[in-house]
């Protein structure tokens, strides 16, 4: 497929399911945590969808190909792919979904303003600007549902720092995957590269910190696995794919519907309250989106 100026009805549709999925995601790391160290599960999470995206490439007959004039970009787009992870396993250890979510998903603020500077063609504009503050007030809105009788303790303020320095690894993330070399490395091979290098290196990083074994039953298997296979070795495949074809800040500006996303399935699943709040919420991110995905004239 063409490169594309502007996110299209296709993109749009394939960027909100996507949005889903990570909505549930972040509810599945938050459960696997209790059964296993977060660092060796996101490490664990990484070799095993190497493992998968291998077979995928061989059954699918794509090439493995191991570029070695790129091997120091995708190293360090590995150990990029590392610390993001790191981090965010870590916040959602030790703050709430919903509070990881406002924070973390704030990634296209960082991005934008760091495209602003070093990706000549996503340059910031009034429209963008506006689209993002229209946006991240949605996604503030519709946290304030669940949120009332929140009670802040130090380690809630420390998840929310690794959730800030997750946001920022993410950003920069992206801008290796779409202003570098990394570009020219297939989305597949992008992702081989991460899960290679962040495997072993997330796992060794865990044994700083004890057991790797919490309270390990069968539920916490089966949210690895979904991790693995679905979430990573599938659903981020995709994710590369739609950044190497749309442009990355519109790309990123569909990360603030996942925290929409977890509302409504906390709705839908556990019977939490949905009032005006969240349809005010909803519209200002929508309105957002419209705004981000304006391009300049």
């Amino acid at each position: 497929m063409n490169k594309k100026a502007r996110i299209d009805f296709f993109g749009a549709c394939a960027l909100i399911l996507f949005s889903v999925l990570l909505a549930i995601n972040h509810v599945v790391i938050k459960v696997v945590n209790t059964g296993l160290n977060p660092i060796f599960f996101a490490g664990a999470r990484s070799v095993i969808a190497f493992f998968a995206l291998i077979i995928w490439m061989k059954i699918s007959r794509k090439p493995i190909v191991f570029n070695i004039n790129l091997a120091f970009i995708s190293c360090l787009a590995g150990l990029v792919f590392s610390l993001e992870f790191l981090f965010l396993f870590l916040a959602l250890d030790f703050t709430t979904v919903s509070r990881n979510s406002i924070i973390f998903y704030s990634m296209p603020v960082w991005l934008a303003i760091l495209a602003h500077f070093f990706v000549p063609d996503e340059r910031l504009n009034i429209m963008k600007i506006f689209g993002l503050i229209c946006a991240f007030t949605g996604v503030t809105l519709s946290l304030l549902i669940n949120v009332t009788d929140f009670s802040f303790t130090n380690n809630i303020l420390l998840g929310d720092f690794f959730a800030i320095l997750a946001a920022f690894t993410w950003a920069l993330l992206i801008l290796l995957a779409k202003g570098t070399k990394f570009s020219q490395v297939s989305p597949e091979m992008q992702l081989i590269w991460m899960v290679m290098i962040s495997g072993p290196v997330l796992i060794l990083f865990s044994l700083i910190f004890g057991n790797p074994i919490r309270d390990f039953e069968l539920i916490h298997f089966w949210g690895l696995i979904f991790q693995s296979v679905i979430v990573v070795a599938g659903g981020f495949l995709f994710w590369l794919w739609l950044l190497s074809v749309y442009p990355a800040s519109g790309v990123a500006s569909f990360s603030f519907l996942t925290p929409i996303f977890t509302i409504f399935f906390g709705w839908l699943i556990l019977d939490d309250a949905l009032n005006i709040i969240f349809l005010m919420a909803a519209f200002m991110v929508v309105l957002g989106l419209i705004f981000i995905n304006k391009t300049n004239h």
